[in-house]
């Protein structure tokens, strides 16, 4: 039976849909059938069974060929709002689907990147399980198992071993540390052969500080094909300075992005990028990602911005009880302890 439900119905209904433009000359002479796809992110007007196949992608998107036995629809890999029967369909169906696809393509990265990471691309120490902090002074790498051990667990491992007396191991595996710079790179290689992101970065790194950049693109770029964030950022560092590769400022921004999505606060460097190119939105909402996890320089340019009108009071205040709710996860006694030792030591 053919319904004739009023557009703002709908909205009330289903609010996170978007009502097309035709429907505000929509007009009750006609029945329509409105065809509600939570799949998608619109609302298609049908009046006919095929069109109701087509909004549930039942149907070719180009010929209108329902799927079956004989027929199998294959989904468009970009914007996944629409399916074709053949290759052919879809080269003819481009030139019409072309501006849609690209448009839901850059919606659905937006969506990605400027989705708040559940934590830095640190995560957590292994052993105290409270985050690390964005600031790498405040932790160590052991090279026998490429964990990352807070300086507050270190600490207390290190108590331990004084008092009893024991052999100074890694705090996670246990395993004696390396006592020579050789031995460090020696157990870097057997994680590298592991595929250990971590290992193969962190030899990009040492690479890079031995000069040899041919060495460093290499191992870094193996990383970041591994998903590893800070090789993500490593890397588009050496494609803004075209050390060892040619410039290249788009890698470097796709670079960016997929280490801000990763956890990685890059998405600082996004925001300073797109304030200088007047998007002043995405920048904030660069910088407020990068804020609510605990990135000093981020929460500096949100209350500039508060203080000159582009942010308001209610989206700093949130960013700012982030930003300290960040920090304070990061802080224990077992780590101000740490603090306290090695500022002892320094004054020394």
């Amino acid at each position: 039976s053919l319904q004739f439900p009023s557009p703002w119905s709908l909205r009330k209904l289903h609010p996170e849909l978007r009502i097309p433009p035709t429907l505000a000359v929509w007009t009750r002479a006609i029945p329509i059938r409105f065809v509600v796809d939570k799949s998608v992110d619109f609302i298609i007007m049908s009046t006919d069974d095929d069109a109701q196949a087509a909004a549930t992608n039942m149907c070719c998107a180009s010929c209108g060929n329902t799927e079956g036995d004989e027929v199998k629809l294959k989904t468009c890999a970009a914007c996944k709002l629409v399916r074709y029967c053949s290759v052919k369909c879809q080269k003819e169906h481009r030139p019409q689907h072309k501006a849609r696809c690209k448009e839901r393509v850059a919606e659905l990265h937006d969506e990605i990147l400027f989705q708040q990471p559940e934590s830095s691309h640190l995560g957590d120490c292994p052993i105290c399980l409270l985050p690390q902090s964005l600031y790498h002074d405040d932790a160590t790498m052991m090279t026998c198992c490429t964990k990352i051990i807070c300086d507050g667990c270190k600490f207390a491992n290190m108590v331990h071993e004084m008092e009893a007396n024991l052999e100074s191991k890694c705090p996670f595996c246990r395993k004696p540390e390396s006592k020579s710079k050789a031995e460090c790179i020696q157990n870097r290689m057997k994680r590298i052969e592991k595929k250990d992101p971590v290992a193969i970065r962190e030899h990009g790194a040492w690479c890079l500080e031995e000069k040899d950049l041919g060495g460093a693109v290499t191992f870094l770029t193996q990383a970041s094909n591994l998903a590893d964030a800070e090789a993500h950022y490593q890397l588009s560092k050496l494609y803004r300075d075209g050390e060892g590769v040619e410039k290249d400022s788009k890698k470097e921004w796709r670079l960016l992005e997929k280490a801000a999505i990763g956890g990685h606060p890059a998405g600082h460097n996004l925001g300073a990028r797109e304030g200088n190119k007047c998007r002043y939105e995405r920048a904030k909402k660069h910088y407020i990602i990068a804020a609510n996890l605990g990135q000093d320089d981020s929460i500096k340019a949100l209350k500039q911005g508060y203080e000159i009108g582009f942010v308001s009071k209610e989206e700093f205040a949130d960013a700012l009880r982030a930003y300290q709710a960040a920090k304070d996860e990061t802080n224990s006694s077992q780590r101000e302890a740490a603090k306290d030792y090695l500022a002892k030591r320094e004054g020394w």
